[in-house]
């Protein structure tokens, strides 16, 4: 009976049990942590009612509070995961994501409300790293890069699906924006306890990382990401957004130095030496710019020139997340016979011809059928293409050691691109003093969507094919670490 439990534990270590379980519970809360970048957005006239006074500078930071923080937390807590494990850390992250939703939609004010926003972040920022370092560690390595897309088309559904979702629910109350993720996050809180296996931690996971490094990395991503939202308000020369690129450039500079002389680096020096992960980072972010404009550029839109109500705009724009699962399994199956770097060269002209097609096509009278509607189409499926293969090339090959932190790393740079993205949007329809932008400035807008899909095609090309040696590495490093309890 010893031997057999024995044998039982070890089975579950290696994550070989009720694997469709894992891969549920963590693609529901990755999706879930995804879905609150982009669910609010078709909320803000509902909430602004229920808080009066508040002007739309306000409101954006139930926007903008999440995502800054989102984004400077990933690596600094995902490199916790790594270190003290990543069960323990997706639990938590998820009970705090949970916890802060339902206090989000019984905020008093709007400043509660932000601040809910904020513990919301921190949560999705441990859950996140955690679930994908989870996920690596307990797959086999033959199955890592199917899961890996699973897992990551789960994460573009919730960022196609957030505006058509938020459209829906806010036609109820805006609060059920957030009261959606309450029964979601207890549930997978009840699976993952139970059922979440036992993952390998390494010898040192007793030595602290860099937290210090940590510190500064956040204060780094934390600050580009305010400069980046609020550079079009302060203005792109102007002192305020100056002194915030030299934060940024003086916080990185100590993070490098800190990284390449502490005996515990927050991340590992060698993930940037491989190709194929820098490169993928690099595709990402460029292809999360191009993303992050053009479904923002798509619903002001609707809403601003047609005429489109919030739910009629979110049930507009959800053709776009129906193809993202159909060119997700496409890729899968093409994956045997292409590289990555094609399928996400492929996947980036795609999201390219959808922005040109409205350049080429728009008008101020609505034609959804023979404008929007083929372009969602079509961007929908280079989403599919491109982002389930990214995240698969760069996480697939990396030791259990450094899975929650690669990953991380990978999301942050995603981050940063949609901060980018709706940066150089708002720059390119706020260009005049008028309170509507004209149709050149959303045209403006959608090359800019065109420019960086076209570079991320180009960037991709340096992806380096996954070989077996990568696999046979990362299951080498899985199996020296160590086995420990979370």
């Amino acid at each position: 009976m010893v031997k057999q439990s024995q044998k039982e534990e070890a089975a579950a270590s290696a994550g070989t049990t009720r694997p469709a379980v894992t891969l549920l519970v963590l693609c529901a809360s990755a999706f879930m942590a995804g879905l609150d970048v982009f669910i609010v957005n078709v909320a803000f006239d509902d909430i602004g009612r229920d808080f009066p006074g508040s002007s739309l500078a306000d409101l954006s930071w139930i926007l903008n509070a999440y995502a800054i923080v989102y984004a400077a937390l990933l690596v600094p807590l995902g490199g916790l995961a790594d270190r003290f494990g990543s069960k323990r850390a997706f639990l938590a992250g998820l009970g705090l994501f949970t916890a802060a939703s339902a206090a989000c939609a019984a905020s008093p004010g709007l400043w509660f409300l932000v601040a809910f926003r904020i513990a919301q972040a921190a949560g999705a920022a441990a859950l996140t790293p955690a679930s994908l370092g989870l996920l690596l560690a307990a797959t086999p390595p033959d199955k890592r890069a199917r899961a890996v897309r699973v897992w990551s088309t789960s994460g573009a559904l919730s960022a196609a699906a957030g505006p058509a979702l938020g459209g829906l629910l806010v036609e109820s109350a805006w609060q059920w924006v957030f009261l959606v993720n309450v029964p979601v996050g207890v549930l997978a809180l009840a699976a993952g306890a139970r059922r979440l296996p036992r993952i390998s931690r390494p010898a040192s996971s007793g030595r602290v990382p860099d937290l210090f490094g940590g510190l500064l990395l956040a204060i780094t991503v934390g600050t580009l990401s305010l400069t980046l939202v609020k550079g079009p308000e302060w203005g792109w020369t102007s002192v305020n957004t100056c002194l915030g690129y030299l934060v940024t450039a003086a916080t990185a500079g100590v993070f490098r130095y800190r990284t390449a002389r502490h005996p515990v680096p927050l991340v590992a020096p060698s993930l940037f030496r491989t190709s194929t992960f820098t490169w993928s980072n690099v595709t990402g972010l460029l292809y999360n710019v191009a993303f992050g404009a053009n479904i923002l550029a798509m619903i002001l839109w609707m809403q601003q020139a047609w005429g489109y109500s919030s739910v009629r705009t979110g049930l507009a724009v959800a053709p776009g997340p129906l193809m993202v699962p159909v060119a997700a399994a496409l890729a899968q199956r093409v994956s045997r016979h292409a590289s990555p770097r094609a399928i996400s060269s492929a996947g980036s002209l795609l999201f390219a011809l959808s922005a040109v097609l409205l350049v080429l096509d728009i008008g101020t009278q609505p034609h959804y059928a023979s404008t929007i509607l083929p372009s969602l189409l079509i961007s929908g499926a280079g989403v599919g293409l491109i982002l389930p293969t990214v995240l698969a090339s760069a996480t697939v090959a990396l030791p259990s050691t450094q899975a929650s932190t690669g990953s991380a790393v990978v999301s942050m740079s995603l981050q940063i691109g949609n901060s980018i993205g709706v940066a150089l949007l708002i720059a390119a329809l706020t260009r005049h003093s008028s309170s509507h932008s004209s149709a050149t400035d959303f045209v403006h807008g959608w090359w800019i969507v065109t420019g960086a899909a076209v570079l991320a095609s180009l960037t991709a090309w340096g992806m380096a094919p996954l070989t077996r040696a990568d696999d046979s590495r990362s299951a080498g490093a899985s199996r020296r670490a160590p086995h420990a309890g979370h």
